[in-house]
């Protein structure tokens, strides 16, 4: 736990300062800050606002999110993957936020004196969201976890007691978003302001089922619990995503053309009347919002690949578009071009990773410019490099008039309801309750989209490169959607932690790429089959990953040095 702590009462004595307009009437000098505040709902609004920063919802990433993964590659191994990292000597934990939520709910109720609760409770449930969230980032990266619900002095005692056990920390993040729910406004809003009901739901979805999924997987290894009871966060998880679902709010991102509409719900300028969006971030330039975070320029950025890539891996999880893996499949037209992998193919794929076939620029004249001219250069310069081969063109917009380098304005997708009707899925297929109605629901309103078949649970074809090969078809199909689905935004790697599944998708493996004789010149290593092994002389017995250590981080030493209570996570003794 950090021991250092900041100043609150900084931020308190600017804000009243800024607000007194009255110099005369001014607080005396002397006066404890902390007293004075959280006197009206709009103090609680001002400080609530500094935690809708970058760090809680960080930026829809330039060229993606799963570099950490097995979807995405850069020309570099991942530390974690790899198996190198080293234990942390020195630094935190990092209980900054916790200090600062729990300064809230030491303050606010001195609001009551005044305000009746329908003045202030958004901001209350905003503070249990936050709060919430802010231990769930703990959980998955620490496991067990202090609960500390009051601001620590340098003195208090709890600065030194044990960590809790991970699943007590579960329970504590879904009370904590039960709580958001029950305050928070059921208004959709644009969603670009402050979040709703129905965002605490959907977060605690996937709470529920990263801890369920953990505690089953995990089991009888390092990283398990004592008691496990994984089926009932898996009900937890179907229930929240399930009342998100009834409740009508939001639907999947559609207008009839599957060839273009997943591609472009990513490309988009403004989400506020998007019906599948639940959370974004809107960037001005006239603007500085919280953290000074005013700007985004990912359409700039993925002008050109930058060393950065989607894998083979992910590139041969798409299915035909007769429902089917493929796998000995007539309609799948082989690796010899990307044209002809890409044929016959999951729409997804396409509109996920860019084809020679289809636009790269557009400039102020309407004159456009193909992909094939990038794939033409590919891997002859440094901003054309795609250690892969694949070019990942999701959450691209091809029009320049959008790319301006620093000041570019392109949102930031943070929520969006397609999770939750995946949560939805994998959590009923988990409690072995899932029935043809709940896919009907969940899974085919996001294959609807892009005029796929939908997923028949008594008609589930065999596939023989299922990535895990003991689990149950269905299991191994809504694993496959979700992947697809939510490629390159973020979760594939929280997927395999909770999976326990780096011993199926890491140990020994390294990413491929496409065929390496589609491009004309070429500075990454080929295997003996003639596709692209960007690691394979930094990684050649593959990755290294330590699956009796990499799942969680270690806690620095200088932190069990000052807390004798405090246990190191396993494989980092």
């Amino acid at each position: 736990m950090k021991r250092y702590f900041i100043s609150i009462a900084l931020f308190l004595a600017l804000f009243n300062s800024a607000c007194d307009k009255d110099f005369l009437n001014r607080r005396p000098e002397d006066a404890t800050t902390s007293d004075v505040f959280f006197e009206t709902p709009d103090q609680m609004r001002t400080y609530i606002n500094t935690f809708y920063n970058s760090g809680m919802f960080p930026k829809y990433a330039n060229h993606g999110s799963d570099f950490d993964s097995d979807n995405q590659v850069t020309g570099t191994a991942n530390q974690r993957l790899q198996g190198t990292r080293t234990i942390a000597t020195t630094g935190t934990i990092g209980f900054t936020n916790v200090r600062r939520i729990n300064f809230f709910f030491d303050n606010y109720r001195r609001v009551e004196a005044n305000h009746a609760l329908d003045a202030y409770q958004q901001y209350l449930g905003e503070a249990y969201f936050f709060r919430g969230l802010i231990y769930f980032d703990l959980m998955q990266s620490y496991g067990d976890m202090q609960i500390l619900t009051k601001e620590l002095t340098t003195d208090s005692p709890e600065l030194y007691s044990p960590r809790d056990p991970r699943n007590a920390v579960a329970d504590f993040i879904i009370g904590q978003l039960d709580s958001a729910a029950m305050y928070l406004t059921a208004d959709k809003t644009s969603g670009a302001g402050r979040i709703n009901r129905w965002i605490a739901l959907l977060i605690q979805s996937r709470v529920a089922l990263y801890e369920g999924s953990w505690e089953k997987y995990h089991a009888g290894t390092p990283f398990g619990v004592t008691n496990p009871d994984p089926d009932k966060y898996f009900a937890k998880a179907a229930e929240a995503a399930e009342e998100l679902i009834d409740a009508g709010v939001y639907s999947v991102y559609s207008t009839g053309n599957p060839k273009s509409d997943y591609r472009a719900l990513f490309a988009q300028l403004d989400f506020s009347t998007n019906s599948e969006v639940m959370f974004w971030r809107k960037y001005d330039n006239n603007l500085t919002q919280g953290d000074g975070d005013f700007t985004n320029d990912r359409f700039f950025r993925m002008e050109t690949p930058s060393n950065k890539s989607i894998t083979k891996q992910l590139a041969d999880a798409y299915l035909c578009t007769d429902g089917r893996s493929i796998s000995e499949n007539e309609l799948f037209g082989g690796y010899n071009t990307l044209a002809s992998e890409a044929e016959n193919r999951d729409p997804r794929f396409y509109q996920t990773i860019a084809t020679p076939d289809q636009i790269w620029k557009i400039d102020e004249n309407s004159d456009t410019t193909y992909w094939s001219e990038a794939y033409d250069q590919l891997n002859s310069r440094a901003d054309l490099n795609a250690p892969s081969g694949y070019i990942i063109q999701k959450g691209y917009n091809p029009h320049l008039v959008y790319h301006v380098q620093q000041y570019e304005e392109s949102p930031g997708l943070i929520y969006r309801y397609a999770e939750a009707l995946l949560n939805f899925a994998e959590a009923k297929a988990e409690l072995g309750t899932l029935t043809q109605d709940d896919i009907d629901k969940s899974i085919k309103p996001l294959r609807d989209r892009v005029g796929m078949p939908n997923l028949l649970l008594d008609d589930i074809a065999m596939d023989p490169n299922w990535n895990f090969p003991a689990l149950s078809p269905v299991i191994n199909e809504i694993r496959r959607e979700r992947r697809v689905e939510l490629a390159a935004e973020g979760f594939r790697w929280n997927d395999i932690a909770r999976w326990a599944a780096a011993d199926e998708l890491i140990v020994g493996t390294r990413p491929k790429g496409f065929k390496a004789s589609q491009i004309a010149k070429n500075p990454f290593p080929i295997d003996d089959d003639g596709f692209l092994d960007p690691l394979k002389n930094a990684l050649p017995t593959g990755y290294g990953f330590k699956l009796d250590r990499d799942y969680l981080n270690s806690i620095p030493i200088s932190e069990i040095v000052l807390n004798d209570n405090l246990t190191q996570n396993p494989g980092w003794q």
